[in-house]
């Protein structure tokens, strides 16, 4: 592993249903790195980031996350906080009665008093201009305001990486520079799986490209 690696993987193989989504990938994160995850439709951007997270066991190969192996279940769920993956169906990820229960869900877990979190919540809804939608039930949201409220919700988490998977799906242009603008801000590392061009070119530092079940640098 390198010193200054937040994430490194060595070989690192998939194979989902009997076929190979990634013959020998080597994957580093270092700290402040965007790292876009390029490719067609199944590729295995998707099952990458599940993967990184325990979600998706590799076939082959070893990770190391925050200085330490992982490649037992066990290993992994000290993970999911610290990485923060937003699904590329973001509906999945929401839960809570209102989008500011569900934001704040994560905070709470985490141990913070219901008054914290609800302001932590409120910090999150504000940054990503979804202030309004706070009372609104998740179920009422625009596949768009989902979106940005599962966003509201991993960063809520406190994060020291980003999982993102297609963030930009389904906003229009006035949120998706918001979301940009606020992914920025952050300052944090992070692993984003996106077709989008516009995404592509305000976030990324680094770019690799998923292809033929191997991987070339960009």
């Amino acid at each position: 592993m390198t010193d200054d690696a937040l994430i490194d993987g060595r070989g690192l193989r998939l194979v989902r249903g009997g076929r190979e989504l990634l013959g020998g990938l080597d994957l580093h994160l270092t700290q402040g790195e965007r790292l876009f995850v390029l490719g067609p439709s199944g590729a295995g951007k998707t099952t990458l980031l599940h993967a990184l997270l325990g979600f998706v066991p590799f076939a082959a190969g070893s990770l190391s996350v925050f200085g330490q192996a992982r490649s037992r279940e066990r290993d992994f769920a000290p993970l999911r906080g610290p990485l923060g993956l937003l699904f590329q169906d973001a509906g999945d990820q929401l839960f809570g009665p209102t989008v500011a229960e569900d934001v704040a869900f994560g905070p709470l877990n985490l141990g913070a008093s219901a008054s914290d979190a609800a302001a932590i919540a409120a910090t999150q809804l504000d940054r990503l201009g979804i202030a309004r939608l706070a009372d609104r039930p998740v179920q009422a949201l625009s596949g768009g305001e989902q979106r940005l409220a599962a966003l509201a919700g991993v960063l809520a988490m406190r994060p020291r990486v980003l999982l993102l998977d297609e963030p930009t799906n389904g906003l229009d242009a006035g949120a998706t520079e918001r979301l940009l603008a606020a992914l920025a801000e952050t300052g944090l590392s992070m692993i984003v799986a996106s077709h989008d061009p516009v995404c592509v070119a305000a976030l990324a530092s680094r770019r690799i490209e998923l292809r033929d079940a191997t991987h070339a640098g960009c």
